[in-house]
């Protein structure tokens, strides 16, 4: 190979490894960019700090997972520590160690041990999801939920009395999409509807999402959920969860938990039809 080729080789190498840099700045960059993302706590599992009843089901829940899946995991390290300490073929010994292969005891206990492990997994997911999908309907606060491309409409009804809609429009910011206002402390019913894709409904301190499919009849439990919030007052942000079209990733609002007395002045104001 001449000179004249090996300069050139090098110098496109050197001009790769930039452009590959640059590249993956940008592309870790790229997945930072949000702005709505929760302050996540490692004594938490790396869940935000939520701010309803059924969250602290969930977090439960995740809590347990991690524990069983790091007690499983320094099991298996064990193992495989303690067969390659005492299980493997030494240079001084002709034969090999003593083998465990067609011991029935053992391979019982290959099997037993990932069954109970897996059917108590079942149980607690079988437990907490009929909590968090039980609906009483005696909610005092329902809110109707109509996801489009792509924004969101919420219609909020107090004892029956029907508030004023609030509907948006693609935004880049969750403070400048539709605002959802609810009480702390408080019941509340959701009904999710859609008419053209499906969408998901997620509010990160809610610590789950639920998919809005179109089709589902009005009356079906699959459109519907409950919450109880807590004490806790602050604007958080949501967002769609499912790809849905061009604007998916514009299709932001914020849920805001406030106090009573700051309830009752918002029913007042909307009921006078001021804007919001």
């Amino acid at each position: 190979m001449s000179p004249t080729r090996r300069t050139t080789r090098r110098s496109l190498a050197r001009r790769r490894v930039p452009r590959a840099a640059a590249l993956a700045l940008l592309l870790a960059t790229a997945t930072a960019c949000a702005n709505d993302v929760p302050k996540a706590d490692w004594s938490r599992g790396l869940l935000p700090d939520h701010v309803t009843e059924q969250a602290g089901v969930v977090q439960t829940l995740w809590n347990g997972a991690w524990i069983a899946a790091l007690a499983t995991g320094a099991v298996v390290i064990f193992l495989i520590v303690w067969a390659a300490i005492f299980h493997r073929k030494r240079k001084s010994a002709a034969d090999l160690p003593p083998q465990v292969r067609y011991n029935l005891p053992i391979e019982m206990l290959y099997t037993l041990i990932p069954l109970v492990m897996v059917s108590v997994f079942f149980f607690f997911t079988a437990r907490d999801s009929q909590v968090l999908t039980k609906v009483d309907g005696d909610a005092t606060v329902k809110v109707k939920v109509e996801a489009y491309q792509w924004s969101w409409r919420f219609t909020t009804t107090v004892n029956g009395k029907t508030l004023a809609p609030v509907a948006g429009t693609p935004v880049s910011d969750y403070h400048q999409g539709p605002q959802l206002v609810l009480p702390t402390k408080t019941k509340v019913e959701f009904d999710l509807s859609t008419d053209d894709v499906i969408h998901s409904f997620w509010v990160p301190e809610f610590l789950f999402k639920r998919d809005v499919i179109p089709g589902i009849k009005e009356d079906s439990p699959g459109r519907k959920f409950e919450i109880t919030t807590l004490g806790r007052t602050g604007i958080f942000a949501g967002r769609c969860a499912e790809l849905c079209g061009v604007d998916h990733s514009r299709m932001l609002f914020n849920v805001k938990l406030v106090e009573p007395n700051e309830w009752n002045q918002y029913i007042a104001t909307n009921q006078a039809g001021s804007a919001q």
